[in-house]
């Protein structure tokens, strides 16, 4: 039997992106993909390593440099080596990020309304645990 849920989700998740950023962008955000995950993890706990980010993304952590150093840039984020670790490089939130944090919300639940149009609140939950379980069983054999 041919299956195409990977090519669905790949698929998906694209669109998604493209949908997003542009979302983003006539809402006065200038900020990609990869950028906004980093946010939003550092919306819920500021002042994270690297490797902290990298977990919580899902993003390998040299990604994370490259996109952090886009960010550094544009004056999202701040670099700061830790006080009690020389080796290890913070990255902050700056004033310009936590402004746009309500904005970025809002088209988010916009976004997340136009993924789930037409589906009931039980076809969502479905769904989910359906993509629960797939991640799981992911990332048990990612290692």
């Amino acid at each position: 039997m041919e299956t195409k849920g990977g090519f669905y989700i790949s698929q998906i998740k694209q669109l998604q992106d493209r949908i997003f950023e542009r979302m983003l962008s006539e809402n006065g955000i200038e900020i990609s993909g990869g950028q906004g995950r980093i946010l939003f993890v550092l919306w819920k706990k500021d002042h994270l390593t690297i490797s902290e980010i990298s977990e919580q993304t899902s993003l390998a952590k040299n990604t994370v440099s490259v996109v952090v150093d886009g960010m550094v840039r544009k004056g999202i984020v701040e670099r700061e080596t830790n006080p009690s670790n020389r080796r290890q490089t913070i990255i902050s939130l700056t004033d310009y990020a936590q402004s746009m944090r309500e904005q970025y919300e809002t088209v988010s639940r916009q976004m997340n309304q136009l993924f789930y149009q037409g589906f009931s609140e039980r076809e969502q939950k479905e769904f989910e645990s359906f993509l629960a379980r797939i991640l799981k069983t992911l990332t048990k054999n990612c290692n």
